[in-house]
């Protein structure tokens, strides 16, 4: 966030904000300007100019304060908890502006470097520290090997997606989605891994048990 003169106005910040989240609905990020986000908030241009720097930092505001929590399912097996995950993210890229959105603000961060560091921490992280929770999960209970590289996992789960959205060569759909997860999985399940059957299994006994008591 970047912020300059003197203390925002919470009543004026949510008024930009809300503007950019019509216009971007309506026009795409490419049409949105800070002339166009002033007239749709009723404020000046100077106000928006003194607390951001430019419209990629407007923009990743809007997104980062939006109520939308990044989903971590925990049905109790790996497979189906990344399926729930990435069908969640690319329905939210492939149903509204956001992936158009998303690979702009991919594209302004390759060539402003104080901006692409503010996405990292502020919007990516916390996508990659959620992917890795769930993968965290699946490995207490054996399903992918001790000694599997979470981070590059989570490289190659987020690669392949930010490949697609950007290049738009093949959908981002449920049927990627699963064969991206399959493949992946059958790279890093371990030996000694439980399989998916015999997971279900325990979870459905233990929930019984759980019940019972």
């Amino acid at each position: 966030m970047i912020t300059h003169g003197r203390q925002r106005s919470q009543r004026s910040e949510t008024l930009i904000l809300r503007a950019v989240g019509r216009l971007l609905a309506k026009d795409g990020y490419a049409a949105l300007s800070i002339e166009g986000v002033a007239r749709e908030a009723g404020v000046g241009k100077a106000t928006i100019y003194r607390w951001w720097s430019g419209k990629a930092h407007l923009v990743l505001d809007y997104y980062c304060a939006a109520p939308s929590p990044v989903p971590t399912p925990d049905s109790g097996a790996l497979e189906p908890d990344l399926n729930t995950f990435l069908n969640d993210t690319f329905k939210a890229l492939t149903s509204t502006h956001a992936g158009a959105t998303m690979a702009s603000l991919m594209a302004e961060s390759q060539t402003n470097p104080e901006f692409g560091a503010e996405l990292r921490e502020r919007f990516i992280s916390t996508r990659r520290e959620a992917l890795r929770s769930i993968l965290q999960a699946g490995q207490k209970r054996r399903e992918i090997a001790a000694d599997t590289d979470l981070d590059v996992t989570i490289d190659l789960l987020y690669g392949a997606m930010w490949y697609r959205l950007l290049n738009r060569h093949a959908p981002l759909d449920a049927r990627f989605a699963t064969r991206l997860i399959r493949q992946i999985l059958g790279g890093i399940r371990g030996s000694d891994a439980a399989p998916l059957s015999a997971i279900l299994s325990f979870n459905r006994k233990e929930s019984q048990h759980g019940e019972e008591r």
